[in-house]
């Protein structure tokens, strides 16, 4: 009997089958095209038709190389559209040979077109055949035959890349499973997944992209018209972003370099988060240190290393640092005047992480808000309510207005429970009750032990007031819900009562009887005004 291979085994077999299947479908780079030009080749350009390059002519005594083959790459194009064939002929002229087509000059061979140990002619003969390969290889691209064969070709690469994407995710969950969040984990479980599996699924998407990209260009280069339209967007592309458009010292920059500049930030960036987060959950919580302190001390860390690494990229870019002085003026002047809310907000990060009067996780209440401080940055501090309810803090508010930290120093704190009873019941009995009511709850703190305070006589009721400790503050509107019900069952099983507000009404004979009055009397005996009468 044959084992099946487990279901892992089967998804790499199918995988590879796919990539052979994908390899098999993807069009063979054609002979024709030219191996893209070295830095020695700048002045040169390239002679192509729909696309495809052929060869490389370079300037001559007269004319630049890109103005030698732009006619030449326009008649070409017209020819390859003909569906005629098209007469190709080399001649001499003026002691050079010169590629004509359908009797009108093309190109010129000079002796700069010529490598060593080849004629002009023998060069022109070459090329003469290149082009007669490339312009019947047009027409054949043109027929109707062709063009369905490219159609199935093109849906079956899409096909087989859309399948690949799926078989590569399914196959990365079954082989690294810890890097996915499952359905049933909680947020913070799911939070550590993300983290964890992030270059892993960053390695995953750059498949996933490669593969597109890889058939899309392949899908492309199967049809001469996408061909010639991509072509021709590459080159407009690399001339407006190759230009130079940013003078900033001795140099100019174009939108190329400044892309590649940015894309440098955004990576130092990314690196320098994931950096952070490794050296607080990998390093420093292993140290024994407050979690505030690994904070700050990750916190510190990164905005270095970023300052540094910025440096060290505009060194490797080529700008000189000694022109940033004026900019540096500048900055500094939009800091005084129009950036002082954004200003007193940073200088306000600062100080809370270096002097720490509030940590990550204290429980705080500013104003009518109450929360855990979640992340503390350079602007903004994150506080998450009781309703689990994220709240964006500027850390200006916690400098400036009056903030209460629950957990500064030490989280233990005290609780009041007012209490009142009814005239008549036994303090002592009392006493005892509440007491009673907090033995053997695990949420208050048995030293200090609950107290009882004699508060005072109130109008409907004997005031007391149950002290008691806890050490989870973020838990005191439970705890105080859970100590009433207890109360509540304690009081009512030792018959003393909590009375409500009463009221007595005092009132003598004459002013009831008075009232007694006025309720029976007829209206018009009730100061009601008589109708009038019409006369007999």
């Amino acid at each position: 009997m044959i084992a099946k291979p487990p279901g892992r085994r089967r998804l790499l077999l199918l995988a590879a089958l796919l990539v052979g299947l994908l390899a098999g479908l993807l069009p063979m780079s054609p002979s024709l095209a030219a191996p893209s030009p070295t830095a020695a080749e700048v002045p040169s350009a390239q002679v192509e038709v729909d696309g495809t390059g052929l060869f490389r002519v370079w300037a001559s005594k007269d004319y630049s190389a890109e103005q030698r083959v732009e006619a030449a790459n326009g008649s070409l194009q017209r020819a390859a559209q003909n569906p005629g064939p098209a007469a190709l002929e080399v001649a001499e002229r003026n002691g050079l040979p010169v590629i004509s087509l359908d009797g009108k000059p093309l190109l010129t061979v000079t002796r700069l077109d010529a490598p060593e140990g080849v004629s002009l002619q023998e060069q022109a003969e070459v090329w003469k055949r290149r082009l007669e390969e490339a312009l019947g290889e047009a027409r054949r691209q043109r027929q109707p035959d062709y063009i369905r064969r490219m159609v199935m070709r093109s849906l079956a690469l899409l096909l087989g890349a859309f399948l690949l994407q799926r078989l590569l995710g399914a196959l990365f969950r079954r082989t690294f499973p810890w890097a996915w969040p499952r359905p049933g984990d909680d947020s913070d479980t799911a939070a550590r997944a993300t983290s964890k599996g992030f270059l892993l699924k960053a390695f995953l998407r750059t498949l996933q992209a490669a593969i597109w990209i890889g058939v899309a260009s392949a899908v492309v280069d199967l049809f001469p018209v996408s061909r010639t339209a991509v072509q021709r967007l590459r080159v407009a592309l690399s001339d407006s972003l190759a230009s130079p458009f940013l003078p900033l010292g001795e140099r100019s920059y174009s939108v190329l370099d400044v892309i590649v500049l940015i894309t440098l930030f955004l990576a130092l960036a990314k690196g320098l988060g994931m950096l952070q987060r490794v050296l607080r959950n990998r390093v420093l919580q292993y140290t024994g240190i407050g979690k505030g302190t690994q904070e700050a001390i990750a916190f510190v860390a990164q905005y270095a290393l970023l300052f540094i690494g910025s440096l060290v990229l505009l060194q490797l870019w080529g700008l000189d640092l000694s022109s940033l002085a004026l900019f540096a003026s500048v900055f500094g002047v939009a800091l005084g005047l129009g950036l002082q809310g954004i200003t007193k907000n940073f200088i306000s990060g600062l100080i809370i992480i270096f002097e720490r009067p509030i940590q990550v996780g204290d429980f705080v209440e500013i104003g009518e808000l109450q929360g855990t401080v979640q992340k503390i940055s350079l602007r903004c501090t994150e506080v998450v309510t009781l309703d689990r309810i994220s709240i964006i803090v500027p850390n200006a508010e916690f400098l400036e207005s009056q903030v209460v930290n629950w957990s500064h120093g030490s989280p233990t704190s005290r609780l009041i429970l007012p209490i009142g009873v009814a005239y008549g019941s036994d303090c002592s009995v009392v006493r005892q009750a509440l007491v009673e009511a907090c033995s053997d709850y695990a949420g208050i703190l048995a030293d200090p032990k609950p107290k009882v305070f004699f508060k005072g006589f109130g109008d409907s009721s004997l005031n007391f007031a149950l002290l008691v400790w806890i050490n989870q503050p973020m838990r005191q509107y439970e705890i105080i819900s859970d100590l009433n019900y207890r109360l509540e069952a304690v009081l009512r099983h030792r018959g003393i009562s909590i009375p409500f507000p009463q009221r007595d009404l005092h009132l003598s004979q004459e002013t009831l009887q008075a009232l007694l009055a006025s309720t029976t009397a007829p209206p018009a005996q009730q100061g009601a005004e008589p109708k009038d009468q019409e006369p007999p």
